[in-house]
């Protein structure tokens, strides 16, 4: 393999990700990253949040010199013919869109910079069409003129996976003005090609929506399976066994279909909305009108949840004290935007509970969005005293903690499995009203 001088521009989550991989691909790797507290940080080769694996690979490779650091987009553009755009979209304040202003900052700023041939590659998630306007935006403000070309190949991390998923990837999908340019990203991605990765080469338009895409049905799936769970628990059914049972079939497969509290993070969510505004942009609303309602019962799984514990307790949970475990999205990360265990927290909060929180690398995080919960340092303190306790983020070590030693400090024995996870017949041996989601 040929190394390459590239620039990552943008050392978020998605950015830092991209730069470390690379460099352990052998690549020079120039990080461009214009806030000075988070440059300083990966500068001394840690990383502002948690994902396995990251932060090693990434002072492993400062150490080398195959990655440093920068905000000056003129050495940026001096330094590489081949820049990645890892910016973030979050959804707007005004709408439900995405906010591309980064996206289009970045394209602003480094374009007057590329004086010669280059490549510039879109990572972010973004509305389709976004990448038309980029690379006319390019076209015009980069001296190289037409030498400069755009490539939309979006990234397809799952967080908690994100190393394994940018060095092993299942797919790689580029949308392509030209075969040189196409030419040119293969020649880069060579050991994923040698290894069996396969391409999906298209037009920009194409390569936007299949991120969009790819989240939306995922999303689709989960809620899915969570209405189902309602009707379960009206019925008397048992939604896990059903989940079982239809994920045989080869063409529903048994992934995301497991019921509980629903999905959150800083993709799903915000991803299906600014799908559905684009769409109405677009004039093909009502194509895309079904998000809504996908949205709308991944919302209702936390009014669910509370609405549960609000029964278990009598019917209000106004004095109660309730243990929670889990503060992050999803295990294996600290991410708790759009959270459903801080939301189902913080709902409880509001009606008078006193909640305790402890989730094994999220508590930082929570606490500083959630500053008026309460936070443990161990899943059993978690529930001390506790009237009921919740288990809302899947982190395997829930599952191995003994159902009596909780039990022994808890004032009511009572459960609540956000998850569908918990052994309940081995907690109910123990002494807990313990309940699922459409789940006996």
């Amino acid at each position: 393999m040929t190394a390459v001088k590239i620039t990552v521009i943008g050392c978020g989550y998605l950015g830092a990700t991209h730069a470390a991989c690379m460099a352990e691909l052998g690549h020079e790797v120039l990080g461009v990253e214009i806030d000075d507290a988070k440059r300083t940080a990966l500068a001394a080769g840690t990383v502002p949040m948690y994902e396995p694996g990251l932060e090693d690979l990434l002072a492993k490779h400062v150490a080398t010199g195959r990655l440093r650091f920068t905000d000056s987009y003129a050495e940026a553009g001096a330094f590489a013919d081949l820049h990645f755009v890892c910016v973030g979209t979050p959804q707007l304040a005004s709408s439900l869109g995405a906010d591309v202003s980064h996206v289009e900052a970045a394209v602003r700023s480094l374009a007057p910079h590329v004086a010669r041939p280059a490549h510039v590659v879109g990572k972010s998630t973004v509305p389709v069409g976004t990448a038309a306007r980029m690379a006319a935006l390019l076209a015009e403000l980069a001296p190289a003129g037409a030498g400069a070309e755009l490539v939309w190949n979006p990234e397809f991390l799952r967080e908690g996976f994100a190393v394994q998923d940018t060095l092993e990837p299942d797919r790689i999908v580029l949308g392509v003005p030209s075969p040189g340019a196409e030419q040119a990203l293969r020649a880069f991605y060579a050991p994923m090609a040698e290894a069996g990765t396969p391409f999906v080469v298209t037009d920009y338009a194409t390569a936007e929506l299949v991120k969009v895409s790819a989240n939306a049905f995922l999303a689709t799936k989960i809620s899915f399976i969570n209405a189902v769970a309602e009707v379960c628990d009206a019925a008397g059914a048992d939604v896990v066994a059903l989940a079982d049972a239809i994920g045989h079939d080869v063409r529903i497969g048994r992934r995301f279909l497991n019921a509980g509290v629903g999905f959150g993070g800083g993709c799903l969510p915000k991803d299906i909305r600014a799908f559905v505004h684009r769409a109405g942009e677009l004039g093909v609303e009502d194509a895309m009108s079904f998000l809504r309602q996908v949205d709308d019962i991944n919302q209702r799984q936390r009014a669910r949840a509370t609405e549960i514990v609000q029964g278990m307790l009598g019917g209000s949970v106004l004095g109660a004290r309730i243990g929670v475990w889990g503060a992050a999205f999803k295990p294996d990360s600290d991410d708790v935007r759009d959270s459903p265990a801080l939301s189902i927290a913080g709902q409880l909060h509001l009606g008078g509970a006193h909640v305790t929180v402890y989730d094994p690398k999220a508590a930082a995080t929570a606490a500083a969005r959630f500053p008026t919960l309460r936070y443990a340092d161990s899943a059993v303190d978690a529930a001390r005293d506790a009237d009921v306790l919740l288990h809302l983020t899947e982190w395997p070590e829930f599952r191995s903690v003994d159902p009596a030693d909780v039990g022994a400090v808890m004032t009511h024995r009572r459960l609540l499995d956000g998850r569908n996870l918990l052994d309940l017949p081995a907690w109910r041996a123990a002494g807990f009203e313990a309940r699922g989601l459409g789940t006996r």
